[in-house]
């Protein structure tokens, strides 16, 4: 049986067990039968300018497109808005963050044929306006998830989110973080109006009390997940003065008996507020985030989690009593735990690292930047190590005394890892990373910036290594000529500042790495502009080139 002869629905079974990413692209080049079967595993296209003149073309390419991202478009979005409601595709997200404005009349458009928009995210808009969320509510009326965040400059009052809450009835998910002008009364009639609401974040909302916070989780006590901070307010001189937590508020929480996600960063808390929704939801709850929190103490924080054993996803950036002694009592009750985050907590040592990759068998993902990591604690022995085979993603950037030997010991604790971020780590060498990529075959993005590397000895293949970040290092072109054999798997190669790089060294990673698709050169004023038309025409797979200055080609 020739390729033809097999029925199309199979090769899709086929193509869809081998997954997204490198395969389908090269199966796509089999044949235009290939081509074809594989255009329709894309769901999501990100829109930028030079992308325009082709999105007729992009459209009918990809049937199946249920994603549109506009955050890096720059143009204008009334006649782009056209094209796609007369695309015929069916959208389920539109992503129109980081403009500069709402295109009111394209939304009116879109919305009478795109009956099915599900998701809005409009994050960073330039203006937003009343106008703008009745538009929204009237043009979409069946959304599930609205994103109107942290405008530049918000106008938008109690009246536009009453009249937008009063028609979302299908509304899950709400983020009014930075609108600075709502009051509880946006609060009340959201969690009035929207029977379905399960999510909200009101960050920077400083107009929203705490009396109207209770007010609206007793409305709607099926929340499971709540995102605000409760401001840290200048009540006597200079110094930040915490202003109690009202009894109210303390008691609403215990009323979330589904509360699965809690977001408290940058909020003045108290013990006894962690106790009321460690009470109230505890069985639950599986994120928690009290990042930069204060007026909270270690009996807080343990009580929660105690009660709290489900938690997956712990964020304590920024507690700066937490110690290693902290940490081994915690850990006992981190189970369940997959990611945490303790990033500027300054008293934390080797030793935090070594309890949490002993104690938590489910972790995946340890963010421990801005530490003590590199000065030796009470668990540094051999003794203590024990190998953990779920860990695949570390950041540890900003560790100014992390050492190669506390390094290596973390590369055999964690011989699985996938991701290494070492951004600002000095005092890590080369010959170090060399050893880290033998011990952790499986790494796919290592991150070095700022580390001050120079050259590279690398004697052995790395053909796992797809994205490889060396920005303000002191690479030179025979580093480059190394890497560029030993790691010809490289989809991004990020090589910012490397001012003593040249197109020689260049030219090497381009011709070697066949797959590469993004390529940073931001600031290296030894490539010139006729070499990068060179890299365009001669490896047609790139998709982003960072010229030198700054000016992105697609």
């Amino acid at each position: 049986m020739s390729v033809k002869d097999f029925p199309e629905e199979c090769w899709e079974l086929v193509f869809r067990f081998l997954g997204h990413g490198p395969h389908l692209e090269s199966l796509s080049m089999v044949c235009k039968q290939f081509l074809s079967i594989t255009n329709r595993f894309l769901f999501s296209l990100a829109i930028h300018d030079p992308t325009i003149p082709l999105l007729p073309r992009l459209f009918l390419r990809f049937p199946r497109l249920k994603t549109l991202d506009f955050t890096h478009f720059n143009g204008h979005h009334e006649g782009l808005l056209h094209q796609i409601s007369q695309s015929g595709l069916d959208l389920d997200l539109i992503n129109l963050s980081n403009q500069r404005t709402l295109p009111v009349d394209g939304l009116r458009e879109l919305g009478s044929k795109m009956q099915n928009l599900r998701v809005l995210i409009c994050s960073n808009i330039g203006s937003l306006r009343d106008s703008h969320l009745v538009v929204m509510a009237y043009s979409f009326p069946f959304l599930e998830e609205l994103d109107i965040s942290f405008p530049l400059d918000s106008q938008a009052s109690d009246f536009g989110v009453q009249r937008l809450s009063s028609l979302l009835e299908n509304l899950r998910k709400i983020n009014i973080s930075g609108n600075y002008l709502i009051t509880d009364k946006s609060l009340f009639s959201l969690c009035q109006n929207c029977l379905s609401l399960e999510e909200i974040s009101f960050f920077t909302c400083f107009k929203i009390t705490q009396l109207g916070i209770a007010s609206a989780i007793r409305l709607r006590p099926g929340l499971n997940s709540i995102a605000f901070n409760i401001e840290k307010k200048r009540i006597h001189g200079p110094a930040l003065t915490p202003s109690p937590i009202d009894i109210d508020l303390i008691d609403s929480f215990r009323s979330l008996k589904k509360l699965t996600a809690i977001d408290l960063s940058n909020s003045v808390i108290s013990d006894e507020f962690l106790f009321a929704f460690a009470e109230g939801g505890g069985l639950m709850l599986k994120k928690l985030i009290l990042q930069d929190c204060c007026n909270c103490t270690f009996s807080g924080i343990s009580y929660v989690l105690t009660k709290c054993q489900s938690v997956q996803c712990l964020d304590l950036r920024k507690i700066d009593f937490l110690t290693d002694q902290c940490i081994s009592e915690l850990s006992m009750f981190l189970l369940s735990l997959t990611s945490i985050n303790l990033s500027g907590c300054c008293q934390l040592t080797n030793s935090t690292f070594f309890i949490l990759t002993r104690n938590c068998p489910l972790l995946s993902e340890i963010k421990m930047e801005r530490t003590y990591l590199g000065m030796e604690g009470e668990e540094d022995s051999m003794k203590d190590f024990v190998v953990n085979l779920e860990v695949k993603k570390v950041y540890l950037g900003d560790n100014v005394l992390l050492s190669d030997a506390s390094l290596i010991k973390f590369a055999s604790i964690c011989p699985s890892l996938q991701l290494l971020d070492l951004t600002g780590c000095e005092g890590v060498s080369s010959e170090c990373i060399v050893k880290v990529l033998k011990r952790c075959c499986e790494i796919r993005h290592l991150n070095l910036a700022y580390t001050g590397m120079e050259v590279f000895e690398i004697d052995f293949e790395v053909s796992q290594l797809e994205v490889l970040n060396l920005s303000g290092s002191r690479i030179e072109d025979e580093a480059l000529s190394i890497i560029s054999r030993r790691c010809s798997g490289l989809l991004l190669l990020n090589i910012q500042s490397c001012w003593h790089v040249t197109p020689k060294g260049v030219k090497q990673v381009v011709e070697n790495c066949r797959a590469l698709k993004e390529l940073n050169l931001k600031n290296c004023w030894l490539v010139s502009g006729d070499f990068i038309a060179w890299v365009e025409f001669s490896r047609p797979s790139l998709r982003t080139i960072v010229t030198p200055s700054d000016v992105g080609a697609y």
